[in-house]
């Protein structure tokens, strides 16, 4: 594994993730808003143990998390993460506060990691997924030059409405990265 590295955008600073950054990340997941799409509102801490569900709860420890922060000020944005599946591919995701969102910041953010992935981590393919209704999150892939490969249809743990349209798959190969220009 690649060693992660502190990654610099015009308007945010992304660092690897360290405990320090646990209360922001849960504050995350008590937004329902912020979690509609990964299981149809806020996540109930008092019930629900991270290893249990099938999104990422990061704590702070984990190898492939990075926190955003605004460069000029050091606010919490969110954070990214660019997940090892193997040695050639990497699942890129990402989730921002709410009052972040609509200003280019993911895109910003998720360009700096899979620069990174393909420059440094050195990653043939990158994929990403959400669901087929979140088209913001959509947006974020296609601005990166991510293709759409497949929907699928998973079995979703509480109902949230457009689940029945699935889950959408994109994908970014290597040689297409290093052709289109940013």
């Amino acid at each position: 594994m690649v060693e992660m590295a502190v990654l610099q955008t015009t308007t945010l600073t992304l660092r690897p993730c360290t405990p320090d950054d646990r209360a922001d990340f849960i504050g995350l997941e008590r937004d329902p808003e912020v979690m509609h799409f990964l299981n149809g509102g806020a996540v109930d801490h008092e019930t629900t143990d991270p290893k249990n569900v099938n999104f990422l709860m990061p704590r702070g420890s984990e190898p492939y998390v990075w926190t955003a922060r605004r460069t000029a000020t050091g606010a919490f944005v969110g954070w990214f993460c660019l997940f090892a599946e193997s040695a050639s591919l990497a699942e890129v995701g990402y989730r921002l506060r709410r009052d972040a969102w609509g200003q280019g910041l993911a895109s910003e953010g998720a360009t700096a990691l899979v620069a990174w992935g393909f420059d440094s981590a050195g990653y043939d393919r990158i994929v990403a997924c959400t669901m087929a209704v979140n088209r913001g999150s959509r947006r974020v892939m296609e601005k990166l030059g991510m293709k759409h490969v497949r929907t699928t249809f998973p079995d979703f743990p509480a109902h949230i409405p457009g689940a029945e349209q699935g889950e959408v798959w994109y994908e970014l190969q290597r040689s297409d990265w290093s052709s289109n220009p940013r």
